[in-house]
């Protein structure tokens, strides 16, 4: 079944070597009373989920490919800064960031 025409088409990215692409989660703007919290005092969210991952960076001795220690699914603690925001034709958040610059997985 074809997509209406007007519906935006998303892009769809493959990271490469060791980078992860990341939705990251959003930012609460309502307290859980229904109160509005300003946008300067809405805390940089750092959390999100894997929605991609690459082939893993390339062994420099035998050429292959190391696994990544994440996987597609997974939610992840990320750093305050760093990462690429990248546009994929929805209105969500997408960053890419190296593997080893994901703080931790959280279950």
């Amino acid at each position: 079944s074809d997509a209406p025409a007007t519906a935006v088409k998303m892009k769809r990215l493959l990271p490469l070597l060791d980078r992860v692409l990341i939705l990251r989660a959003e930012a609460l703007t309502k307290t859980k009373g229904g109160i509005v919290i300003p946008e300067k005092a809405q805390s940089k969210v750092l959390e999100g989920t894997i929605v991609a991952v690459g082939p893993g960076a390339r062994n420099t001795q035998t050429g292959e490919h190391v696994p990544l220690a994440v996987k597609v699914g997974e939610k992840v603690l990320l750093p305050e800064y760093g990462g690429t925001k990248v546009e994929l034709g929805d209105s969500k958040e997408y960053h890419l960031f190296r593997e080893a610059d994901i703080l931790a997985k959280i279950e």
